[in-house]
């Protein structure tokens, strides 16, 4: 069946390649010393002002020009310059230093280190701090390394980037989300982390990788508790790009590639499919296949029909594509930050017509002054706009997987045929010669592929910060996030084989919800100093609300010359019962309100001993009352060795030296609304009076029940975590160390209750079972420069968990998996259970292989049993 196609945007794309055109002319410069200057050979010795040692391999360069040297091992150098060019000192580690040259012969320079590395801050709740005060665990990534990943999400940006954060990818369509987990698996429930962009809850595979300035990422409970209940699985900070004051700054980042499966699976061709299937034969005692009499898995010249399933299945050079236009700039009392993105990627399995995604981005950050050289009183807003289409695979489990078929097809059964009953151009297996009861899987995921998801997602948020002295701020957000989504699909007659067939009816389906977030956020801090102690204080609450609503409908029986893609609408069908497909329902997402206080007070002694501490009490509406609210407090304590007098002699080889010890506690909320009470159904509930059933039975004696037993004693799930870590910077900065020890306890585990079936209803959740993790974490990174126009760095970095299950509430000690999971009728292959990691692995293990006949008579004959 053909399927719409979405067109492209061109304007779009043409505005984009206009203005890559526009941007990519450089303008033109002169740097050669007019004829007048006199030319010198300047030369001296570059050394360091806090040792008064030698600095080798400082780069000494002309500016605006490629002219320059470097010094030597006794931090000597000589450059060739003109007079009145300017000399540029640069080395990593070092302040960079410029200095015009008049008449001098000789300059000897000294270089100041340079610490606004350690002085970067970094983001934390709610704020941000100085990176060398942070006395938590926790990670920062640049948005420019992220941009230069090339990715049409931030999460596969940072894959690999941030030790003990685990990203996987839940499956290779395009625009699939990531898993995420930090730290390890702390809950058998929803273990995703929470994700704020700007302050404010969103989606962040909606990002833009080229609108973010920093992700931080909170992975201890120390750094996490200011967050509370929802920082049980650790905290993802976005802050997207704001704009500086100055002219106004054009930017445009584009990148084009394709996208080739890089390996794949080596499937049997029909001779060697023909020859396992006639030793199989064989070695069951019977007589080979006679091929010559299954006249279906030859074509019209007499050829085995010899299908590589896997290989049709996927498409070489899926085109990617990214397109963003940024403009930043501002005066001193405004400031902005604009930008426009478009990307797509096409699917490698099925091509375009199967698999796509595409996304439009549009971004506004500003802020104000509203009084002209005062911090009085600042307001602004961070504001996003995202539209993502998509059509897609079946990517679920067994039974709803697009590549199943294709591992299972015979190769003996071809891709097209003439003779289909429903005038599809693919192969119906149903009568064949040669049975496959996986059908067609080509022409399954060319017929089934019949959908398109449209999301638009609005979020952001305005905000007003008033400093009525120096260093007091209040400062009142109020953010949003609205999302809308609106799905369609259609299915045509076809029929491939016995299990893989669609012969009753065409069917439309269209689903549409949406869902409102509103959060306020109210905050005052202090910063002070009383001598040599600095002292930082937060007071804050927070109020946040969810409400949606979900629509679906589905019909069939579509009218004749209407019946395909193009005309897949509802108002097309002309079903009139359940029973030829007509079908609707609705109801209201539940509402979730929190409501949340917290604060935070810091102290520092010369900037060498730390002290940081957190509580936050959090209200929920998942919870009965009388449990609703939850306490979570952190303690965490820094050390920066390095400033201490008895490691002045480290100096020359170590420039900063810090540890970290942090102990706190969080929360997880993560089950679905009213969980505490007993809904009453009234499904199927109907009295049987006489000997009939259903539809036969007496009609008007209805019933109602509890579907699931009430427990108003469930509350949070809370997470316990202590963390031991350093930072380290040796040999002027360029190497750099950070790691970490850590155990992770997670307790009151929200789950189903193990109750009996003569209960009569569901089973109710409660709080039980516990998890610990233990692990380490390492980063390494060097800096360095060759020359003033050559930098690199290289970067490795490890985690070690280990995740182990303490007690689970059940007669068993166990928490079952699903079942039919690998094939039909399989037990389950994954459990928790006392003793072992969430999630194993579980089934019979192999004492070996038979190798001759001689074990297998000796395996008998031990009395194992029989063959």
């Amino acid at each position: 069946m053909s399927k719409h196609l979405f067109r492209k945007c061109t304007f779009v794309h043409m505005c984009f390649l206009a203005m890559a055109m526009l941007l990519c002319f450089p303008a033109s410069g002169v740097n050669a010393a007019p004829a007048s200057q006199e030319n010198l050979t300047v030369s001296g010795v570059v050394t360091s002002a806090a040792d008064q040692l030698p600095l080798i391999g400082v780069s000494v360069q002309v500016k605006g020009t490629s002219n320059g040297s470097i010094t030597d091992l006794d931090g000597n150098y000589s450059v060739s310059v003109a007079s009145g060019q300017t000399l540029v000192f640069s080395y990593i580690g070092f302040k960079t230093q410029e200095i015009q040259i008049t008449n001098q012969k000789t300059l000897n320079v000294v270089m100041e280190e340079d610490s606004e590395t350690l002085d970067e801050v970094v983001v934390v709740g709610y704020g941000v701090q100085k990176k060398k005060l942070v006395t938590g665990a926790t990670v920062q990534v640049k948005g420019e390394t992220l941009a230069k990943m090339n990715t049409n999400s931030p999460l596969q940006a940072m894959q690999g980037q941030t030790p003990g954060v685990n990203i996987s990818s839940t499956s290779g369509q395009p625009g699939e989300s990531m898993k995420v987990s930090i730290r390890g698996l702390g809950t058998v429930g929803n273990a995703e982390p929470l994700y704020l962009i700007d302050g404010v809850g969103g989606d962040i595979s909606t990002l833009n990788p080229a609108d973010i300035e920093s992700i931080d990422v909170l992975k201890d409970a120390a750094s996490a508790a200011i967050y509370g209940a929802q920082a049980a699985n650790g905290v993802v900070l976005i802050t997207t790009k704001s704009g500086k004051a100055g002219k106004a700054q054009i930017s445009f980042d584009a990148y084009y590639g394709w996208q080739t499966q890089a390996r794949k699976a080596d499937m049997l061709n029909a001779q060697e499919y023909m020859m396992i299937m006639d030793e199989q034969a064989v070695n069951s005692g019977n007589a080979p296949y006679d091929w010559s009499s299954y006249e279906s898995i030859y074509d019209a010249n007499g050829d085995v029909y010899d299908t590589d399933w896997v290989n049709s299945m996927f498409q070489n050079n899926a085109q990617t594509q990214s397109y963003t236009l940024g403009i930043t700039g501002g005066s001193e009392t405004s400031t902005y930050a604009m930008s426009l993105g478009y990307m797509s990627q096409e699917g490698i399995v099925g091509g375009k017509d199967v698999s796509n995604y595409e996304r439009y981005n549009f971004r506004i950050n500003s802020e104000h002054k509203l009084f002209k050289d005062s911090d009085l009183l600042k307001v602004g807003e961070q504001v996003s706009f995202v539209y993502k289409m998509n059509n897609g695979i079946s990517v679920g489990n067994q039974y709803n997987n697009t590549l199943r078929g294709a591992f299972g097809t015979s190769p003996l059964a071809p891709i097209y045929s003439d003779n289909n009953i429903y005038d599809s151009p693919y192969n119906d297996t149903t009568n064949s010669d040669w049975y496959n009861a996986d059908g067609n899987p080509y022409g399954s995921m060319m017929t089934n592929s019949n959908n398109e998801n449209k999301d638009v997602t609005f979020s952001g948020n305005v905000y007003a910060e008033l400093q009525p002295i120096k260093n007091l701020k209040f400062r009142t957000v109020f953010g949003a996030v609205y999302t809308t989504n609106e799905y369609r699909s259609f299915s045509p007659l076809y029929q491939f084989s016995i299990y893989s067939f669609n012969n009753t009816r065409t069917s439309a389906a269209q689903n549409m919800s949406h869902g409102l977030t509103m959060t306020w956020t109210n905050t005052a801090t202090y910063d002070w100093t009383v001598g040599e102690h600095a002292f930082n204080a937060l007071l804050g609450m927070e109020m946040s609300r969810y409400s949606g609503t979900y629509l679906r409908g589905t019909t069939g029986m579509l009218r004749d010359g209407f019946d395909d893609w193009d005309h897949a609408y509802l108002d097309n069908g002309t079903a009139t019962s359940a029973d030829n497909g007509l079908g609707a329902d609705g109801h209201p997402n539940d509402e979730t309100r929190t409501v949340s206080y917290f604060a935070r007070f810091g102290w520092n002694w010369k900037e060498t001993y730390m002290i940081n501490a957190t509580v936050r009490t959090d209200g929920s509406s998942r919870f009965a009352r009388g449990n609703r609210y939850g306490v979570f407090p952190s303690v965490s304590a820094g050390w920066t060795i390095s400033n201490e007098a008895f490691m002045e002699d480290t100096h020359d080889w170590l420039d900063f030296l810090k540890l970290r010890v942090s102990w706190g506690q969080v929360g997880n909320q993560n089950i679905d609304n009213y969980q505490y009470t007993a809904p009453i159904t009234s499904s199927n509930t109907h009295y049987i009076f006489g000997n009939q059933v259903g539809a036969d039975a007496q009609s008007g004696f209805w019933g109602a029940y509890p579907s699931r037993l009430a427990n108003e004693d469930v509350t949070w799930e809370t997470s316990e975590q202590t963390n031991i870590g350093i930072d380290a910077r040796f040999l002027r900065s360029r190497l750099s160390l950070t790691a970490d020890f850590y155990i992770k306890t997670t307790k009151d585990w929200l789950v189903e209750a193990p109750i009996l079936a003569t209960a009569g209803t569901g089973a109710p959740y409660i709080n039980g079972g516990d998890v610990k993790n233990t692990g380490i974490e390492l980063a390494l990174t060097w800096n360095d420069q060759i020359g003033s126009d050559f930098q690199y760095n290289v970067g490795v970095n490890g985690a070690y968990n280990k995740n182990k299950v303490g007690n689970i509430p059940t007669e068993d000690g166990i928490i079952h998996g699903d079942v039919n999971m690998l094939y039909d009728n399989t037990p389950e292959f994954y459990r928790a259970s006392n003793g072992h990691p969430i999630g194993y692995f579980w089934g019979f293990e192999t004492a070996g292989i038979f190798q001759n006949q001689q074990q297998i008579d000796d395996w008998l004959a031990a009395g194992n049993g029989v063959l």
